[in-house]
């Protein structure tokens, strides 16, 4: 096993010693201020867009941001395979320059409990003071304030994610959309979905904030990329912390996620690790909101679908024809850049793959909300050929329809199941919500999957 310290740096000047926890750990040195001494890698992009509309966030927000950015790096650079003793469980450190050091130590058992439950691995955190010179990093705006939120909600260009805001927006709101981005797959299925938005909402006040945070694959020496991505949720969180921040006053995020996919009850036993993420569940969403108001800041994380599956999500859509319309725009897909793989020349454009976890729980959904699925899939037909089970396109159709089965021999599981993937300690009186969300999301793709023919090849 090989320990990782990540140190961010602000500029230049930010030599400070830092000393590892673990003396033998693989140091990296990050700078966050690029070339027109702003912050980087997409924060310096957030704070723009915010400026152009006459918001300024508090620095809090910004360590926040930052944090966030430092602990993207570490889980997107550093390969589980090749740095852990069981392909898996990383040991993480990360150094961040923040505005009130003593805030952050206060905070630091909380933020290693929120971390290691959402990413698997072992986190421990370093703060010191910012370098001299670089005490604020939110520039006063100089510019008139032409944005008035009344929330803020997370636009990832996903079908739960457009659901939410259409219905805030039907609802005569004026959420800011905050979203972020690295490949151009994601970027432009959210341009597209917001400019629809736009369009169909065009009487309300419409701001969008979209930051393009990522790092080169080279950042950290010798450690291969990693693809779980187990911590983008903290990222995201992060960023609409900061534009709930500039907003000011007490300020909703909504986080519009279906319950299944947020509760993500591990479908099989090896689901445990990568193919079981955590990045909305509810104990991890109220962890985060414990830290935002241990750190002082007024907005808190709200999922107001958190009881309701992907089916009554698109069923229940406050905009039912605008949604059939545009639900092909839409992107859910785990992996939409594995159709560059397709031996057809013609099926290397990106789209949903058709066969993994998420993809199957969209169609499901469209399915349930009997919204035409114009999306273009990998795997479109699963019904005319049999689904080969020890292929890639079929192992999540076996894991479901292993899971469903289980289900339906022994209903009363459903109590146990809902608690394999983490505590829900903090809603005791709801339960049973978290068991019918359950069992009602596995029945949707089950009706999906009514005479698919799946077997080992």
């Amino acid at each position: 096993m090989t320990a990782h310290t990540l140190i961010a740096r602000l500029g230049p000047a930010d030599i400070a010693t830092v000393t590892p926890m673990q003396l033998a750990s693989n140091v990296t040195s990050i700078d966050f201020i690029d070339g027109y001494e702003r912050l980087g890698f997409g924060l310096g992009q957030a704070l723009e867009q915010l400026d152009r509309l006459g918001l300024t966030p508090g620095e809090l927000s910004i360590d926040f941001a930052l944090l966030a950015a430092t602990v993207t790096a570490a889980d997107t650079r550093i390969s589980r395979e090749r740095t852990s003793q069981d392909a898996w469980t990383r040991e993480i450190e990360v150094c961040i320059p923040v505005s009130d050091p003593s805030a952050w130590e206060h905070s630091k058992p909380l933020l290693r409990t929120i971390l290691n439950f959402l990413t698997g691995d072992k986190w421990d955190l370093q703060f010191r003071d910012r370098p001299v010179g670089r005490a604020q990093l939110a520039v006063p705006t100089e510019n008139l304030r032409t944005a008035n939120p009344d929330s803020v909600c997370l636009f990832s260009g996903g079908l739960d994610s457009f659901i939410g805001a259409i219905d805030l927006f039907s609802e005569g709101g004026s959420p800011l959309l905050v979203s972020h981005y690295w490949d151009g797959i994601t970027s432009n299925h959210q341009t597209i979905c917001a400019d629809a938005l736009k369009a169909q909402f065009s009487g309300s006040e419409f701001n969008h904030i979209r930051a393009r945070v990522g790092f080169p694959t080279d950042t950290v020496d010798d450690a291969p990329v990693e693809d779980t991505l187990r911590a983008r949720s903290f990222l995201f969180f992060a960023l609409a912390a900061l534009a709930a921040d500039a907003i000011g006053g007490s300020v909703t995020i909504h986080v519009p996620e279906n319950g299944l996919i947020s509760l993500n009850v591990p479908l099989d036993p090896v689901r445990l690790g990568a193919l079981s993420t955590r990045t909305t569940h509810p104990f991890y969403m109220a962890r985060v909101n414990e830290l935002l108001r241990s750190l002082g800041l007024r907005s808190h994380l709200f999922n107001r679908y958190g009881f309701k599956t992907k089916g009554q999500m698109a069923s229940g859509c406050a905009a039912q024809p605008f949604l059939a319309a545009q639900a092909k725009n839409t992107m859910s897909c785990s992996s939409p850049g594995k159709s560059r793989f397709a031996k057809d020349e013609s099926q290397r454009q990106p789209k949903h793959c058709g066969y993994c976890v998420p993809c199957l729980i969209r169609r499901a959904s469209l399915l349930e909300g009997s919204i035409p699925d114009a999306a273009p899939y990998q795997l479109h037909d699963l019904w005319s050929h049999v689904i080969h089970t020890d292929k890639a396109e079929g192992s999540h159709i076996r894991s479901f329809e292993l899971a469903i089965s289980r289900l339906r021999k022994y209903p009363a599981r459903a109590k146990l199941d809902i608690h394999r993937p983490g505590p829900l300690s903090d809603h005791p009186n709801e339960l049973l919500k978290y068991e019918e969300v359950y069992v009602a999301g596995l029945e949707e793709v089950a009706r999906l999957l009514d005479g698919v023919k799946s077997g080992p090849c």
